[in-house]
């Protein structure tokens, strides 16, 4: 069946990407295998926030193999000794009915092509850490969901990449970015030193405000990465990843667009809030920073910039280089090693 995506009321259809519909069909011939083999449908829930009126739920909807207790996968499911390239077998659910329960209030919502839910949810909440409760028809069980309400008179925010930033994956590196992801046990990954810090003591003299974890890398990892913040004692804050493979316009998802959107998303739901932006300069956080302050300067308190090694930058292929010289917007403006 061609899958379809809608448009605004006018626009006819647009048939979508020939690399998504592929995907599709690929996830249907998996799902079906994965049921037959016994795999079960299993939410995993991410870290939400939102403000005292609404909050924003996000979870993805998984078929996988119950593992018997004490065994290997067990283990591996609590965490211990994962490699990354297991975050990768799972086979999204789209098909599923999410029941959120926050609150005293219920809502029954669907994932999308890549069992990702994204729901936000009105509803009015004291600031501060809730729970949520997911579950579904298929499954008996139910599974929390932590949801951090930001205070109303919180003013400072501060968004934060996670590759090179706070975890040293040398993303740049395309090889052994790969072997870090999809290889190593995650409990050798390393923190970049003195970002937690900093940041535990950024939250200690603005409480209340979001602590926002945006990276391009896929919802798969989010519990590698979620168990890595918390092991390396970063503040708590919402995750917020991306889907690999193709969308309905093109064949790979764009990480830099990805950065983009989630900015202009946290302006919008937070218009009084000035956020510290915190990236480094392997990638595309220096534009990409650059550009949201160029369009709401009055919402930038600083921007941090970590600069990767003469080393690391000839490796991303790029020329080592002071960042304040490319730089158009007037906030404050810090780069160091």
């Amino acid at each position: 069946m061609a899958l379809f995506v809608r448009h605004p009321a006018g626009d006819a259809p647009k048939l979508a990407h020939r690399a998504a519909r592929i995907e599709d069909r690929l996830h249907r011939f998996l799902s079906r295998r994965a049921r037959r083999h016994g795999h079960v449908t299993t939410i995993v829930a991410y870290t939400g926030y939102g403000d005292t009126h609404r909050v924003r739920i996000l979870a993805r909807v998984l078929l996988v193999k119950e593992p018997r207790q004490g065994s290997r996968a067990e283990r591996r499911q609590r965490g211990e000794h994962v490699r990354g390239w297991r975050a990768f077998l799972s086979v999204p659910v789209s098909d599923a009915r999410v029941t959120i329960t926050i609150g005293g209030r219920s809502c029954t919502v669907h994932p999308d092509r890549g069992g990702v839910v994204d729901h936000t949810l009105a509803i009015d909440l004291d600031p501060g850490w809730h729970t949520a409760t997911l579950s579904t028809q298929a499954a008996t069980k139910t599974w929390p969901a932590p949801v951090f309400v930001v205070d109303p008179r919180a003013d400072f925010g501060i968004v934060s990449d996670v590759d090179d930033t706070v975890m040293v994956t040398a993303l740049p590196r395309p090889f052994l970015a790969a072997w870090n992801t999809f290889v190593v046990d995650e409990h050798a990954r390393v923190p970049t030193p003195g970002i937690a810090v900093m940041l535990e003591r950024l939250v200690a003299e603005h409480a209340g405000g979001p602590v926002v974890y945006v990276s391009t890398g896929a919802w798969n990892v989010a519990p590698a990465v979620t168990r890595f913040l918390s092991r390396n004692l970063y503040p708590p804050g919402p995750l917020l990843l991306t889907d690999w493979g193709p969308t309905h316009d093109r064949f790979f998802r764009s990480g830099t667009e990805h950065k983009r959107q989630s900015l202009e998303r946290l302006h919008e739901e937070f218009p009084q809030m000035r956020w510290l932006l915190l990236g480094d300069d392997g990638q595309h956080d220096e534009q990409t920073y650059d550009e949201f302050a160029l369009r709401h300067p009055d919402n930038v308190a600083a921007v941090a910039i970590r600069q990767l090694s003469p080393s690391e930058a000839v490796l991303a292929g790029r020329r080592k280089k002071t960042p304040r010289r490319t730089v158009r917007s007037h906030v404050p403006w810090v780069a160091a090693p």
